[in-house]
């Protein structure tokens, strides 16, 4: 008995085909074997087997390039700085706009006040306006201008890239700073940005006197795609750095980013906790290369300036991280820090979210300000 639908005729038996039948034509005259042309508009179906890259190259277009995506990527990150320097740029920036009195003569006076007031710093700001003072060979705004980015501390490269911290070992960074910096923060958007450039990374959790610190890491780990390290609170950050150190070497990571107990500059104790993680490090990889980054809270102004001094003193820098420069109208800060310790501004926080932390670049910054 055979079985079919209800309202549907039975499909008739098949019949052989016979030695004279021929095929036959579809609605375009085609025969069923011949391929079919593709349009002159669509793209040429891929060959079985054949890369594909040549799938992916037509989706971005004909005319994309490594070139062209970075220097959309410059454009972008370009507009983010000028938007979040914008309390700045109509407070510190504006008011020395107005000083330069369109060009002509300047008023002086007006200038290095309000370059003190912007947390250039009182000697440093009479110092730049002698020196541009003196140069006639520009206007007033210019020779300004051109004084300030003279301040900047000179780059090995554009932007800052993790080096090894031994040749065929993870490049290595501690994070210090005082509490309410942004420094776990900073360190969860630095894993972002440099996993989206698809290195793999290593966070370390040795802000082991804060709980909050450690769960907070541990979310952006997971938001990241991070593997972390982390021991239970009040546990010896030096070795949560040395475990941490032997996890990416194992596991083969690019980077491996150690938060620190946000300490006072002033208690010597964690300043030295700061110098046994740096041995505990050098131990484990003898000659290690370690970059220490310092995270400011651009809000903090001339104190803030002082917590850099002290921890330079101890520890060494190689690189600050300026966060919350949307919130403040001194943009006079990286100035000081740059000229005062010679460590390069690496980083800009101009927002909450992890797109929002810029590589800092000197050039672009004074344009942004004066935009």
């Amino acid at each position: 008995m055979r079985l079919f639908r209800r309202g549907s005729a039975p499909e008739p038996d098949p019949q052989p085909p016979t030695e004279d039948a021929t095929p036959v034509a579809s609605g375009d005259d085609r025969v069923p074997d011949e391929p079919a042309t593709p349009a002159a508009d669509e793209p040429a179906a891929a060959a079985p087997g054949a890369p594909l890259e040549a799938a992916v190259e037509w989706a971005w277009g004909a005319d994309w390039s490594a070139e062209k995506a970075d220097a959309a990527r410059r454009e972008r990150e370009l507009e983010q700085l000028e938007h979040g320097l914008e309390k700045s740029r109509v407070g510190f920036a504006a008011r020395l706009r107005g000083a330069f009195a369109g060009g002509g003569d300047a008023d002086w006076e007006v200038i290095e006040e309000t370059l003190i007031t912007g947390d250039v710093g009182a000697v440093l700001a009479m110092d730049l306006v002698e020196r541009a003072r003196s140069r006639r060979d520009v206007t007033a705004e210019d020779a300004v201008r051109a004084e300030l980015a003279a301040l900047l501390a000179p780059r090995d490269a554009e932007h800052w890239e993790p080096v090894p911290a031994v040749p065929g070992g993870p490049a290595i960074v501690l994070v210090v700073g005082v509490n309410g910096t942004g420094k776990t923060t900073t360190i969860g958007k630095l894993a972002a940005r440099e996993r989206a450039n698809g290195r793999r990374v290593v966070l370390a959790a040795a802000d082991t006197f804060r709980a909050a610190a450690i769960d907070q890491l541990r979310i952006w780990a997971t938001r990241t795609g991070c593997d972390i390290v982390a021991h239970a609170a009040n546990a010896d950050p030096a070795a949560v750095v040395f475990d941490a150190l032997d996890a990416a070497i194992a596991r083969h990571a690019d980077l491996l980013i150690a938060d620190t107990a946000g300490r006072l500059h002033t208690k010597s104790n964690l300043m030295e906790e700061l110098a046994k993680i740096r041995r505990v490090i050098d131990k484990r990889l003898p000659g290690a290369k370690v970059e220490t980054f310092f995270v400011l809270d651009a809000t903090t102004g001339q104190n803030g300036l002082a917590q850099a001094l002290a921890f330079h003193a101890a520890v060494g820098l190689t690189g600050v991280v300026l966060t919350k420069l949307d919130s403040t109208a001194k943009g006079g800060i990286v100035f000081a820090i740059e000229q005062q310790l010679g460590v390069p501004v690496r980083f800009v926080g101009v927002g909450e979210t992890a797109e929002d932390l810029l590589p800092f670049d000197p050039q672009d910054f004074v344009a942004a300000l004066f935009a």
